[in-house]
């Protein structure tokens, strides 16, 4: 954290005098604050005290060691960065210090501009960091308000339009030609499909997976897949699209919230039957693979261009593919992504044009219990 003048902070944590009174020196002209600690307690409780935005922590000690220091440094703030500077360096120390939170290794001797260039790295470092949490912050406050401005200002006069179209049709139904019928018809249309991505977005924005994991519980895979299939079957049958499902016996069991995982199964189905041919088939399996459970839903419908595939997950995206022969949002893939890694899980998948999409789903296993996994 720095101080008013926006000073940045640095700690030396080393227990060599010599060590603190050469580094000091070498940035004394430079525009930082720098404390010192000569043994690693002294060095954690002014990490506590001073918050220092860099800390330089030499690995051999008297009392705690270095790999210590580190450890509680992460404890304590785990956005501060933290540089080993030791003379003991070896290939393995300095893969565990990495492992303990640090972000660089310097061994002694240094030059003064070897401590400067490190230094300045690990700066950019922190306000890399810093950068990173606040605009995270702001994104949330951005979905937040985004949220509010989408219910109050466009979700209710939508509404009250789409009601008032309603009444206009039915009171002017007896006196329209067929091409102004038409018209009305398309404009409602047109509305109805407006509100609906007014509801996926508040949708997407609004889940609180935090809340979600307090509700998880044994699950048996098989009940969010069929109930899904089933959603999906009236769309599936008015496109002739055959659902083929292969789950085996017994069923998986996995951790999680039926009701969310059962959207996102929907999603994932939904979009291969809204991208299969007329007449297509679209396949769910399921197979348990070490401590994990694999769903794949395929179909072999128009896919998309490999350049398309990185994106397909991301908010609003819709393949190029897809863009001028289907309708859609793009966001109910973005959403099941983050349902299912909300359940740690990953969704992946593969995909050619004109041959077809694969997608896999990985959810980890957990032991059945009969008394709470329950089937459907």
């Amino acid at each position: 954290m720095s101080t008013a003048d926006n000073k940045r902070r640095i700690l030396i944590i080393d227990d060599e005098e010599i060590v603190l009174d050469s580094c000091t020196a070498i940035l004394a002209d430079s525009d930082y604050e720098i404390e010192t600690a000569n043994d690693g307690n002294a060095g954690v409780m002014l990490v506590k005290e001073y918050e220092p935005d860099l800390v330089f922590v030499d690995l051999k000690m008297p009392g705690i060691s270095g790999f210590d220091v580190l450890k509680q440094i992460q404890a304590i703030d785990s956005t501060i960065v933290a540089i080993v500077i030791t003379g003991y360096a070896t290939v393995s120390s300095a893969v565990d210090a990495m492992k303990n939170g640090a972000y660089d290794f310097l061994p002694k001797p240094f030059t003064p501009e070897e401590f400067r260039l490190i230094t300045k790295r690990g700066m950019e470092k922190r306000a890399l960091v810093l950068e990173t949490i606040a605009l995270r912050r702001e994104r949330e406050m951005l979905r937040e308000n985004f949220a509010a401005i989408v219910s109050h200002e466009l979700k209710s006069p939508l509404g009250a339009i789409q009601q008032n179209m309603f009444l206009l049709l039915k009171e002017l139904s007896p006196r329209l030609t067929e091409e102004q019928n038409q018209r009305l018809q398309k404009m409602m249309s047109r509305i109805d499909d407006l509100v609906k991505l007014i509801h996926t977005w508040l949708r997407d924005i609004s889940l609180d997976f935090n809340k979600i994991k307090e509700n998880f519980k044994p699950l048996a895979i098989t009940s969010p897949i069929s109930k899904a299939i089933e959603s999906n079957a009236p769309h599936a049958n008015r496109k002739d699209v055959q659902i083929v499902s292969s789950v085996p016996e017994p069923a998986a069991v996995v951790r999680g919230d039926e009701g969310t995982l059962t959207e996102a199964f929907v999603n994932v189905i939904g979009n291969a039957v809204k991208y299969s041919h007329v007449g297509g088939k679209v396949s769910v399996t399921a197979e348990k693979k070490d401590d994990k459970v694999l769903i794949s839903v395929s179909d072999t419908g128009i896919g998309m261009a490999e350049e398309d595939v990185p994106y397909i997950f991301d908010g609003l995206y819709r393949a190029k593919s897809a863009r001028n022969t289907h309708s859609g949002t793009g966001l109910g893939l973005a959403i099941s992504r983050r349902i299912i890694e909300a359940h740690d899980g990953t969704i992946t998948v593969q995909s050619k044009l004109a041959k077809g999409t694969t997608f896999v789903i990985q959810l980890p296993l957990v032991e059945a219990n009969p008394h709470e996994s329950g089937r459907s």
